[in-house]
């Protein structure tokens, strides 16, 4: 029996440097793909997985976070005066539930690890998922994980596949046995070359993770790039309890890269009735120029 996956961690404390000039004053989790930010997809992944308190690790300049969460009086009322009744519902709907938010600072920006280490007294000694928000999934990942989670409980990490020669790119796991839900990770490796890489699976920024991992963060020294890295403190993790690595079957779409979010937003766009048609047109249109 293992423990129910309730609470979800979100580093969103990230200076979103690569997006400049649009993020010097708008966090790049609240850049929108379509009409919603980016975040708020990451946290309906989330709810769908059944998580019922979500962690924020935010930063400085990141309240605008935080009041996206939350109510917007002057908005709701004069929406509700205009009779605006569906964009009010909507509004409604979306809101997480009150005292189901926390938001903790990571006041230097010393890692992926650290920040998920600021979350420790959040968490407490339970399980918990950690999905990286510039990773947007379609369909959700963390739903998909749960049963590889409640089969052999430990830790999960979703994993894809990329081209053998981009492995050095990325985080890379050992492949073990396996069975219809996930396969025991032999090992990870951090930016391998690629002769000496164990697959061309690589972590892809969904997690679950036990709270063993606070206890490794607190002491862990500093790896690539001089920053704690929560793939170290996994590393470790992994000498006293199971990783079992999910693979993801969908798409995901990398939104802290430029063509990344272009790609989201066109890949969401196309999937909404009330957009798609209009986009295509257009799309074909200025495709057809483009070829001219």
């Amino acid at each position: 029996m293992v423990n129910p996956l309730r609470k979800a961690v979100f580093p969103v404390a990230g200076l979103g440097t690569r997006f400049l000039p649009a993020t010097k004053a708008v966090p790049k989790e609240m850049l929108t793909i379509v009409d919603r930010p980016a975040l708020h997809y990451v946290l309906d992944e989330a709810r769908e997985a059944g998580i019922e308190h979500f962690v924020f690790i935010t930063g400085r300049n990141k309240a605008v976070i935080e009041d996206h969460f939350d109510i917007a009086y002057e908005l709701e009322t004069t929406l509700e005066a205009r009779g605006k009744t569906t964009e009010l519902e909507q509004l409604r709907q979306e809101l997480p539930k009150a005292g189901t938010t926390s938001f903790t600072r990571q006041q230097a920006p010393l890692g992926l690890g650290h920040a998920v280490w600021c979350a420790r007294d959040i968490i407490g000694r339970e399980p918990f998922a950690l999905l990286l928000p510039d990773m947007l999934t379609t369909p959700g990942c963390l739903p998909q994980m749960i049963a590889a989670y409640e089969k052999h409980g430990g830790n999960v990490i979703a994993v894809e596949e990329c081209p053998w020669d981009q492995v050095s790119r990325y985080g890379v796991v050992g492949v073990g046995e396996e069975d219809d839900v996930g396969f025991r990770i032999t090992g990870m490796v951090e930016k391998p070359k690629r002769e000496d890489a164990p697959s061309n699976l690589y972590v892809s920024g969904r997690y679950i993770l036990q709270p063993e991992i606070f206890d490794l963060l607190d002491n862990q020294e500093p790896g690539a790039g001089g920053e704690i890295q929560v793939t170290d403190a996994m590393q470790r993790l992994a000498e006293t309890q199971r990783f079992t690595g999910f693979r993801y079957n969908g798409r995901t779409f990398d939104t802290g890269t430029k063509t990344g979010f272009l790609m989201a937003n066109l890949a969401y766009a196309l999937a909404r009735p009330d957009i798609a048609p209009e986009l295509r047109a257009e799309l074909t249109t200025l495709l057809g120029d483009e070829g001219s």
